[in-house]
């Protein structure tokens, strides 16, 4: 007789679960953004926040929760067991804080032909057409200049459309652009901010920028309404084009959800969300350290001073375990090494599931379906580390049933 009642109260859960995935990414228009809200979260769950060029050995405990992040953009949060050990494993889930977009130029003053634009890069391997005919704003970092002389770094958010990319009509395109469209990144993809005539209302109000020359004193106002201060305190940015569009559940049933940077916000929140749990669950004979690694330029290469590539994972791991060792002399290197030789770390990242459109596109009995379990990805030329014990562990954990 329970049954439709636990299904109704499952459901409500996965409705639930869904809504906050989209505030949350919603709230997260840059890796900048998500850090500052995932530490915001993880300090409301009882986390504490410890620096990288602080002494951790005075403030890790057994039963501690704990996080850090590095230039902004990157994060690492733990939680380390009651019952945990100097040698002891640590195991982490690593996801990423990018996703392909658009960014400001150093230079991003542009004028063409009466209208006020804005010099863009792309940042990834993204799908630029679909930036195309979309209303657009700002988001990310600035350095402001404050009222004692320092210097701090402040996020910026705009929450209003601010620019768009047009399309060229159809009447101007030639045969062959109406077969393939293939815009140009360099002149192709510069959104529109304003009109010749706006910019021209606005010239007696002055920037007193530094950047003056290199950005358009419009946008530089704009930089200093948004954060309050004035437009001559901006000194530097690192600015990002992001979609007005909030994110949505949609279907018959609300069965799809969908958002922008689902490529890797979602596995970041998730992974804040399950360690969040673990930590408040955890039973008093919990061994191991729990940890989530958050990485920035990944859709680049990961090899900035923030990516996985970096000394952030092995900084983590060596850190943690050498708090706990004896301070016999190499007692803490024994430490790192036993610890990790009985680690276990989880690439978590997006799969695609099968186009009803496009199937040919995946191999017949490996073609992923929405809602429909865990994908684990595989590769024998070891593009992927999954191997038969690493694949066994996550299906005997996850309870997915192997093929």
């Amino acid at each position: 007789d329970g049954c439709p009642i636990s299904v109704a109260a499952a459901r409500m859960a996965e409705v639930s679960l869904a809504q906050a995935t989209c505030k949350f990414i919603d709230e997260c228009p840059t890796p900048f953004h998500l850090c500052a809200e995932t530490g915001a979260l993880l300090k409301a769950a009882g986390f504490t926040e410890i620096a990288e060029d602080g002494a951790w050995r005075p403030l890790l405990k057994p039963g501690g929760s704990y996080f850090y992040t590095r230039a902004g953009t990157t994060l690492v949060a733990f939680h380390v067991g009651a019952a945990f050990e100097a040698g002891n494993g640590i195991n982490v889930v690593g996801g990423h804080t990018d996703s392909p977009v658009l960014k400001l130029k150093p230079s991003s003053k542009k004028s063409a032909h009466g209208y006020l634009q804005l010099n863009v890069e792309t940042y990834g391997g993204g799908l630029w057409h679909t930036w195309f005919d979309r209303e657009l704003t700002l988001a990310g970092s600035v350095i402001v200049k404050q009222a004692d002389g320092s210097f701090a770094r402040r996020l910026l958010f705009v929450r209003r459309p601010l620019m768009r990319v047009p399309s060229l009509c159809i009447h101007l395109r030639t045969a062959e652009e109406r077969e393939k469209f293939a815009p140009n990144k360099e002149t192709h993809l510069a959104p529109i901010l304003a009109c010749a005539v706006s910019e021209a209302l606005n010239a007696d109000k002055p920037s007193a920028s530094s950047l003056g020359g290199r950005h358009a004193p419009e946008l530089l106002r704009v930089i200093g309404e948004e954060l309050g201060c004035a437009p001559g305190d901006v000194l530097d940015f690192d600015l990002t084009l992001c979609d007005t569009q909030p994110s949505a559940t949609w279907g018959l049933a609300d069965e799809f959800l969908s958002a922008p940077r689902l490529d890797n916000q979602l596995t970041c929140y998730l992974a804040m969300l399950a360690l969040i749990d673990h930590a408040k669950e955890a039973p008093p004979s919990q061994p191991d350290v729990a940890m989530i690694a958050l990485f920035d330029h990944e859709e680049v290469g990961s090899g900035s001073a923030q990516g996985a590539c970096s000394t952030v994972m092995s900084d983590a791991l060596q850190r943690v375990s050498s708090c706990f060792a004896p301070d016999e002399r190499h007692a803490s290197v024994e430490a790192l090494s036993k610890t990790a030789r009985r680690s276990f770390l989880m690439a978590a990242d997006l799969a695609h599931a099968v186009h009803p459109n496009y199937a040919e596109k995946h191999e017949k009995e490996h073609a992923p379906k929405l809602n429909s379990g865990t994908v684990i990805k595989s590769n024998d030329n070891q593009r992927y580390a999954t191997n038969d014990a690493t694949g066994f562990v996550v299906r005997d954990r996850a309870e997915i049933e192997p093929r």
